[in-house]
């Protein structure tokens, strides 16, 4: 029997695919190039639905449903609260882009966005292994089709095909994994394994053999090494705005499912996920960093960017449990939060500055591109910088507290080899901060290649100076996010 608590867990997701069906329907009627209705109407459910989530995550709502295959709480809250402002965000910035390219024909740009997100929602509140997988397999099938889009480009037919392939390759190791953990422990529920595994009387074999492919579905999804392999070639062949919207708000379902399953699911087991984590991190803070060195395109160099950025989200994660004890985890695990949270707000900025500078028939994907903005928009150049100090840690942007926040729960563990990964990490940032600083220098002393005028519609003047101006304001003000992270995650565990 499903009580009426049930449908409480699930109202904003019963609003957001109600209305994607509308919408769906509506744009068969709309008959304006730009899409003008649908946009609207996508907008306006996008800003309805992060507005519900931001509503049950302050109310501090902690609720099951429909026997516990969902939950909503405050940390899931948030995070699709910030993946529904960052899809709307994103389409902001990328339909003047989607238009000059004749890829608003239909309304598949803003109909599978909305299911995409749909299924972040479902890959966050997910409290079982198949509601999990099938938020995932809902994300992916619309991003595959959104990489596609573009009908017309070899290049991005060619970034979905090998999306498609490496995708489907790591959906079938992470539900292999599930599989072994449901054959080791006879449940799919992410509490009840949780129970079984610390009662101790399951095979621990066949537990750490399911982990393994657990760990490397979820590698793939977050774009870690030795899974990263897709990535610097999705993100160059896709059109720029869809590729945003796979570098944005799905970070954020994947640390979402990272949470579930590692955190919450195979918490007793964090001892040996930690150990494969941490090889994780360095191999991509040293590969991420060093490759983005030797890159010429924007969109590429940014892909290796996001894998060393995501090293720094698993080095978070890796120092929540020490010797068995866990009283550190909910700090190491809000600084994890913090980080991926901050990296998507500046990811956003710096793709949306691609995106403007970009024009029917020409791609602003090359850093040669970037030649001399300053003199042509000061504006513009400086909310890049900003993006690119950002990334890079140097203070007071937002990035640089993120960066120690992840490295203060390293030290705090007083373990030697976590202090000797804080040094390696912060070594790795110094190589890292050439490639974002060589376009800053790009951008500020080399002579423009381009002379034209920067021209802009309102919305995206007005979306990405707000955008900019945060990323230097957390920067400036970093506590009220840090204690949001560190509140719900806190919560999440209390729970």
């Amino acid at each position: 029997m499903i009580d009426n608590y049930s449908w409480i867990t699930v109202y904003p997701e019963i609003v957001l695919l109600v209305l994607a069906c509308v919408i769906t329907l509506v744009d068969l009627g709309v008959k304006s190039a730009g899409r003008t209705t649908t946009y609207v109407l996508t907008i306006a459910t996008l800003a309805l639905v992060a507005a519900m989530q931001a509503e049950y995550a302050i109310s501090g709502l902690n609720q099951y449903g429909f026997g516990k295959l969902v939950v909503s709480d405050q940390m899931g809250n948030w995070l699709k609260c910030f993946a529904a402002l960052a899809v709307l965000v994103t389409l902001v910035y990328g339909r003047p882009y989607a238009g000059a390219r004749d890829m608003l024909r239909g309304g598949e740009l803003f109909t599978l966005s909305l299911f995409g997100l749909l299924g972040m929602f479902f890959m966050i509140g997910g409290n079982n292994f198949l509601v999990i997988y099938m938020g995932l397999e809902l994300l992916t099938l619309s991003s595959y089709a959104l990489v596609a889009l573009r009908r017309d480009s070899a290049i991005a037919t060619e970034a979905a095909m090998k999306y498609f392939v490496l995708g489907a390759m790591a959906s079938g190791f992470l539900l292999y994994g599930m599989s072994m953990l449901y054959g080791a422990t006879g449940t799919l529920d992410v509490n009840e394994v949780a129970l079984k595994i610390a009662s101790g009387r399951v095979n621990h074999q066949v537990l750490v053999f399911g982990l393994v492919f657990v760990v490397a579905g979820l590698a793939f999804k977050l774009g870690v090494v030795p899974f990263h392999m897709w990535i610097p070639d999705v993100y160059q062949g896709a059109p720029t705005s869809v590729t945003l919207l796979i570098a944005g708000a799905p970070k954020l379902a994947a640390f979402g499912i990272v949470i579930r399953m590692l955190v919450e699911g195979l918490l007793p087991l964090a001892l040996d996920w930690q150990q494969m984590l941490m090889l994780l991190s360095i191999g991509s803070l040293l590969i991420g960093n060093l490759a983005a060195i030797a890159q010429t395109n924007l969109k590429r160099m940014l892909a290796f960017s996001t894998i060393s950025q995501m090293g720094f989200v698993l080095l978070g994660m890796m120092s929540g449990v020490i010797n068995g004890n866990s009283i550190s985890s909910a700090d190491a695990y809000g600084s994890s939060m913090f980080y991926i949270l901050t990296y998507v707000l500046t990811t956003l900025a710096a793709f949306g500055v691609i995106l403007l500078l970009s024009r029917k028939g020409f791609e602003s994907e090359e850093i040669t591109d970037f030649a001399g903005l300053n003199q042509r928009s000061p504006l513009y150049a400086a909310v890049m910088a900003v993006c690119l100090f950002s990334l890079a840690g140097i203070p007071p942007m937002v990035g640089f507290y993120a960066k120690l926040s992840v490295l203060q729960a390293l030290i705090s563990s007083g373990q030697a080899m976590h202090i000797g990964l804080a040094v390696f990490a912060v070594m790795m940032s110094l190589v890292g901060a050439f490639y974002y600083l060589r376009v800053v220098k790009v951008m500020y002393f080399d002579e423009p290649v381009h002379t034209d005028a920067i021209h802009a519609p309102a919305d995206i003047r007005v979306v990405l100076s707000i955008n900019g101006a945060l990323v230097l304001l957390i920067g400036l003000f970093p506590g009220g996010l840090m204690a949001l992270c560190a509140r719900a995650v806190a919560s999440m565990m209390a729970a």
